[in-house]
């Protein structure tokens, strides 16, 4: 196999494994303010109200969190690196409980797009 090949085949690999992520069954896109205050809780913000990720000696949803954030993307509030930043989680949940139960992937956005997000206008406030 030339290089040429080799390389061709390895991106299709890649790209299929995302394509395997995103369409993971049972999974869904949230996008919103992601909130991690203290230690052991963290919350996600979107259209449809407070999903809870983690609540500290209580649920903890499988996965990483939170994804990495450029410089200015993340606001501190509070003590050490804890805050919130906005951010896109492809994610399994309890709709019933309004829990995340595992977090398949996690990216972080700007903070401009929850803050021109209609459904998330006011959260940022309670961030604070």
């Amino acid at each position: 196999m030339s290089r040429r090949s080799f390389a061709a085949a390895a991106v299709v690999l890649i790209l299929g494994a995302g394509v395997a992520v995103a369409q993971q069954p049972g999974s869904q896109q949230r996008c919103g303010w992601l909130d991690n205050p203290t230690p052991g809780n963290a919350s996600l913000y979107d259209k449809d109200g407070e999903w809870t990720i983690a609540v500290q000696g209580g649920h903890q949803a499988k996965g990483d969190w939170p994804p990495p954030y450029k410089a200015g993307e993340w606001r501190k509030a509070g003590n050490g690196s804890y805050g919130y930043g906005c951010a896109c989680m492809t994610v399994k949940v309890d709709a019933e409980e309004k829990n995340v139960l595992h977090i398949v992937s996690a990216k972080a956005r700007p903070l401009a797009a929850c803050r021109k997000d209609k459904a998330l206008s006011e959260v940022e406030k309670s961030l604070r």
